[in-house]
This record gives C-alpha cells, sequence and structure tokens, in this order.
C-alpha cells in the first residue's frame, strides 16, 4: 500500500506531482533561480559580469569551508571550529614566512598541516574521548582562536606576495579564489560519491552502529573526516588571508555558522547520512547573492540578518516536508541518477537565462546622473560612536539631495571586502570607508581606484591603497590626551588598569601605543594591569569585576572607548567618580551623560557626526572634480563635567 501510494502521488501519470517532486528534490537550486530572477528583476545592478563574479568571489570562502563541514554533517557530526582554524592556518603561514624566513611553499604545508591537527584533534576527542562533537569543536574553535592571536599579538600579519596572488584575477578578469572553490569542490564531489571514506561517511550518518556492526572502523574514519574538515578549513583560510593581503586575527569569526547554513540550505540533513557537494555550493552560493542583492538595493544590515535567518529555517523546513512527501534523498553517494541531475542542472540553466533576459528589459542599463549615489561601509554598526558617524553622514547626504547606501561590515574585514566590491560593481559615484582593518581595506580600494570610484577614507586609513581624502581624528594624539587627563587627575602618582579594545583592530593598537606615550611622562603613574574588553559594554563590565578582584586598590581606569568605560562604571559602583577616577574615549551620547552625571571623569570626544557630515562633503567634492585635501583632520577634545554643557559631537 505505501509503494502504491506514493505511487499515485508522484508517479510518471501526473505532471503537477512530476513538477512537485522536481521542486521538492532540487529546493536549493529552484530557490537560488528565484532569488537571482527577482534580483534582476528588482536591480538593474545586479546581473552585469563584475557583480556575478563579485558574487563567485565573496561565495569562495564560504564554500569551501563548507565543502569541509558537509563531509562531517553528512557523517552526523558537526564542526564549529573550521572559522577558527581557518584564521589559525593563515596565521601561522604569514607568520612563518614573514617573520621567520621559512620559505613559502613550506610555510604553506605548515598551514595545511595546522588544519590536519586540528581536525585530528576534534576527532580524537569525538572518536575516542566520546566528547559529544558539538562541545569538541566549540572547545577547538576556542583554542585555534587564541592561539591565532597569541601568535600574531593581536595584529594583522602581511601575507606573502606570492601567496597574495591566489586573491588577484587571471587574465584581468576571472577571479582565482572562484577556480580554487571549484577545485575544492569537485574533490569533495569525488571524496564523497567515488572513495571508500566518502561511502563511510554516508554509512556512519544513516546509522553508526550497523555500520561498526558492518565491520566499519568507525573511530578512525572519523578521524579521517574531521582532519579533512581541518584541511579544507586551511585553504578556506588561504584564500581568505590572500583577498586581504594580510592573515587577520579576527578573520573567519562567525563563518562557521555560514559554512553550516550553506550545507543545511544545499539540502544535507543535520540528522546525518544525506548531503552532496553540487548541493553545498548551491547552499553558499544562495547565501552569496542573497547578501550581495541585500548590499545593492540598501537593505538594513540589521535586516540582513533577520532575512538570511528566515531562509536558514526554511531550508530546514523544505528539508522536513521532502522527507515526509517521500522524495529522493539528497546523496551523493554510489549510485544511479547522475544523468537526471545534470539534465536537471541544464534545464535550470536554460530557463534562468530565459527568464532573466526577460526581466532584463525592465532597466534600460544606463543609471541616472541626476542624483549621485554614494556608499558607506562602517566596520561595525553595533558601536554608538559608528553610529553618530551614520547619522551626520546621513543628514549632510539628505541635506544634499543625494543617495547614500549604508553597510554594517561587523568587525569582519572579509565581508567589508564584499561590500566595497559591491559598491565597486554598481557604479557610485564615491565609497566612504571606514576599515575594519587598514591593511585589509587596500584591495577592495585599489579596485574601485581602477574602477575610476573616489575612496573617501573616515576615522581610520587606508594603508597600501590610494584614497582621494582621509577625514579622521588622531587616535594616537587622542590616546595620549587620555592618558595625560588621568595621571593629572591623580596627581601624577596612583594605580590604574587600561581596558583596550578589540585585538587586531587599528584603532585598538593606535589608541593603545597613545595611552603607551602619554604615561611615559608620568613615572608615578602605575600601570597594574591591560586586558581587552572588545569594545563592548558588557565585557568592559565583566573584565573590570575581574581586575578589581585581583586589584582592589585601583584608583584609575582608562579605556579605549565609551562602552567600556561605562562596563567599568557599573563594576565599580559608588567608587567610580570618587575613588576611582574613569576616562574614555568617543564622546558618545551615553558617554557624555556619564560625565555630566560625574560617574566618568573625561572622554576624549571624536565628534563622530562631524567626520560623517565632513567624509559626505569630501566625497561629492570628488564626485564633482573638485580638489579635496589629502587629509581632514576634526580635531579631538577632552570633554570634562566642567565643558560637557557646551560640547557639541
Amino acid at each position: 500500500m505505501a509503494a502504491d501510494t506514493l505511487k499515485s502521488t508522484t508517479g510518471a501519470g501526473g505532471a503537477p506531482g512530476g513538477l512537485r517532486r522536481l521542486l521538492l528534490d532540487n529546493g536549493a537550486l529552484t530557490a537560488l533561480i528565484v532569488l537571482v530572477v527577482a534580483l534582476s528583476a528588482l536591480s538593474g545592478d545586479f546581473l552585469n559580469t563584475d557583480n556575478l563574479l563579485n558574487i563567485g568571489v565573496q561565495a569562495a570562502v564560504t564554500a569551501i569551508l563548507a565543502f569541509g563541514v558537509t563531509f562531517v554533517i553528512v557523517s552526523a557530526g558537526i564542526d564549529l571550529s573550521v572559522g577558527s582554524v581557518a584564521a589559525l592556518s593563515a596565521t601561522v603561514l604569514a607568520w612563518s614566512a614573514t617573520s621567520h624566513g621559512v620559505p613559502v611553499a613550506l610555510a604553506v604545508v605548515l598551514a595545511v598541516a595546522t588544519g590536519i591537527v586540528a581536525g585530528l584533534v576534534n576527532g580524537f576527542l569525538i572518536a575516542y574521548g566520546k566528547l559529544p562533537p558539538f562541545i569538541a569543536t566549540l572547545a577547538m574553535l576556542s583554542v585555534a582562536r587564541g592561539l591565532s592571536l597569541v601568535i600574531s599579538q593581536g595584529s594583522p600579519i602581511p601575507f606573502p606576495g606570492s601567496v597574495s596572488h591566489l586573491g588577484d584575477t587571471l587574465g584581468g578578469w576571472l577571479p582565482v579564489p572562484v577556480l580554487i572553490m571549484v577545485v575544492m569542490g569537485l574533490i569533495a564531489a569525488l571524496v564523497l560519491g567515488r572513495t571508500y571514506i566518502g561511502r563511510s561517511m554516508y554509512a556512519i550518518g544513516g546509522n553508526e552502529e550497523a555500520a561498526r556492526l558492518s565491520g566499519l572502523r568507525v573511530k578512525k574514519q572519523k578521524l579521517a573526516i574531521y582532519a579533512l574538515s581541518g584541511v579544507f578549513a586551511a585553504a578556506a583560510g588561504v584564500v581568505l588571508a590572500a583577498r586581504l593581503s594580510s592573515a587577520q586575527p579576527q578573520a573567519a569569526d562567525g563563518y562557521e555558522l555560514d559554512a553550516i547554513a550553506a550545507v543545511v540550505i544545499g539540502g544535507a540533513s543535520l540528522a546525518g547520512g544525506t548531503g552532496k557537494a553540487s548541493g553545498t555550493l548551491i547552499g553558499a552560493l544562495i547565501l552569496a547573492v542573497l547578501r550581495n542583492g541585500l548590499n545593492l538595493l540598501s537593505v538594513s544590515a540589521f535586516w540582513q540578518q533577520v532575512v538570511i535567518g528566515v531562509v536558514i529555517a526554511l531550508a530546514v523546513l523544505l528539508d522536513t516536508v521532502r522527507r515526509r512527501a517521500g522524495a529522493s534523498p539528497v546523496a551523493g553517494g554510489p549510485g544511479g541518477g547522475r544523468g537526471r541531475q545534470t539534465a536537471t542542472y541544464a534545464l535550470a540553466a536554460v530557463v534562468t537565462v530565459a527568464v532573466v533576459g526577460a526581466t532584463s528589459f525592465l532597466h534600460d542599463g544606463s543609471p541616472s546622473a541626476a542624483t549621485p549615489k554614494l556608499g558607506l561601509s562602517l566596520s561595525t554598526l553595533n558601536n554608538p560612536f559608528f553610529v553618530q558617524i551614520r547619522s551626520g553622514a546621513q543628514a549632510e547626504a539628505r541635506k544634499r539631495g543625494v543617495d547614500l547606501t549604508v553597510t554594517d561590515a561587523q568587525n569582519d574585514a572579509s565581508q567589508q571586502a564584499n561590500q566595497l566590491q559591491n559598491f565597486t560593481s554598481s557604479g557610485l559615484g564615491a565609497v566612504i570607508v571606514n576599515p575594519v582593518d587598514s591593511d585589509a581595506a587596500s584591495n577592495s580600494v585599489k579596485a574601485a581606484d581602477r574602477a575610476g570610484i573616489p575612496v573617501i577614507a573616515v576615522d581610520r586609513g587606508v594603508n597600501k591603497a590610494p584614497v582621494d581624502a582621509l577625514v579622521a581624528s588622531d587616535n594616537v594624539t587622542g590616546g595620549e590626551l587620555a592618558a595625560r587627563t588621568v595621571a593629572k587627575k591623580l596627581g601624577g602618582r596612583g594605580r590604574i588598569v587600561i581596558l583596550q579594545g578589540q585585538a587586531g583592530t587599528s584603532a585598538a593598537r593606535e589608541r593603545a601605543a597613545g595611552f603607551a606615550k602619554g604615561l611615559k611622562a608620568y613615572p608615578g603613574i602605575r600601570v597594574l594591569a591591560q586586558q581587552p574588553a572588545d569594545f563592548d559594554r558588557t565585557k568592559g563590565l565583566d573584565v573590570m569585576s575581574n581586575l578589581l578582584q585581583a586589584h582592589p586598590d585601583v584608583q584609575g581606569v582608562i579605556a579605549a572607548n565609551d562602552e567600556m568605560a561605562l562596563g567599568a562604571i557599573k563594576a565599580l559602583g559608588s567608587k567610580a567618580g570618587r575613588s576611582v577616577a574613569v576616562v574614555g574615549f568617543d564622546g558618545t551620547p551615553d558617554g557624555l551623560t556619564a560625565v555630566r552625571n560625574g560617574t566618568l571623569y573625561a572622554s576624549v570626544a571624536q565628534q563622530p557626526s562631524q567626520l560623517g557630515r565632513i567624509a559626505v562633503d569630501n566625497a561629492l567634492k570628488a564626485v564633482h572634480g573638485e580638489k579635496v585635501p589629502q587629509t581632514v583632520k576634526v580635531p579631538v577634545k577632552v570633554v570634562t563635567k566642567d565643558n560637557v554643557a557646551g560640547f557639541r559631537g
């Protein structure tokens, strides 16, 4: 009866049933086609060669990571460490090649070996230590990220030039990351479909106990599976660092979630036993197309996260519906159906080209020159300082009658590179960038320069790349002012702690250098401890609470931004503003309120809204061919209770 029922529902006798089966079996491919068609209709900038290549580049790192994660998920495991392992592998390569003179070829081998070792440790803890995969790989996530920071001392390391070519193009148009993604995808498909270990993955994921009883050495296979995941993570890390021309210790943070999402969207089941490389590639492309299209449509970065979350949920729901409907399992193992799969992909390509060709008539291909379009890429919008930069820029854009698209890089240098590439392919009049890292933004800024698009840097400069103007305060000078302010408040003698910013960011490095420079003039000031709190108020609270246990006699605190200073004030309680002087940085609204209340002694204010306003003004001058100054310095100012009433940020 079950067979008869299935046949009557989806058999060849009914075209609707056949179409339903086709859509269920190829849900991810259907979703990708719908996305491409919709975005082609909504944005005239989406369907051009440069932008499509951008999408390929932006999908490359996630796809390579996801191919490795596919092995793990097919075998009913999970790997949360791939993003950190990618960063660690790239850091090992750059550190060994540039700091210790190791030949580049050997350094690459060391990077791959790092990925293998991390994977083997994961596999050993899971197979022999009996740790749940979630816990074992979560531990490796922390260990690998910590080692990356230890090796690099929290600072980006320049990548060897011979390896940086992996982030370039062949023939001036074909991106190397796309080629590497295709090669790694073919390797993943070969492993899954044509090798003994690939068949073992499906067997273990389908029923581990049955696989063990059938004679499969499950423990050794798990070691190999997680080692393979580590190899793909290392490859992704090298490609990412090549794109950014530097190994970033905080690179690929959170990418493990994107990789898992790509595998699930591609049709694999978290329960194990199903999944294929082509589905994973489609999943990675869906994520890249979504982000690219939402950028082009000027959708808020916050709403982008909502949309991607909904897509992931729908993908899992589709998997459930497919299984209930008796659709074919998404497997890449041995068996028939390859000809039918190829025909399906060919048909999908033909349909996509036809529909997209039709929608292209909705756009005349000639953007209006009446209203200039500007793009602003901010390092983060989770910090009031950068929110104020955005507010100042938007106010100036409205005043001048221009369109301003704002994106949030979420402190991810790779994501910012993607956003800048999207701006470049969209043909904006000018780009304003607040770099996550001054070195990592260089390749994207060079690409904009080659396209003839003026670039204005705001708050932080761009190294090794031409910009039309830099609108910034001096972080080092501001750090000196903060140190002198707290030292004078303590009469030149006292015990202080320093809360540092996020390791690896240029603002954290420069402000720390200013603190050190300013304190040199006050030998009576003793620094009890220096700890990072990542520019975050909650972490500032936690770190300060911990430091108070060891140093209850602290008399002063210097924080690299107001958010951390406000967290420290919360930890200090009644001591703040009385027995302990706290100095922050940025002059945010909450910080200035604390200054008025007397809990924050001072804030080194940068006038962020002015930074945004001046950046837009200079961008428009550059668009119209007017000469702009190479550097525009917005003065910093120490704001205390005495002068806060008259301060306007």
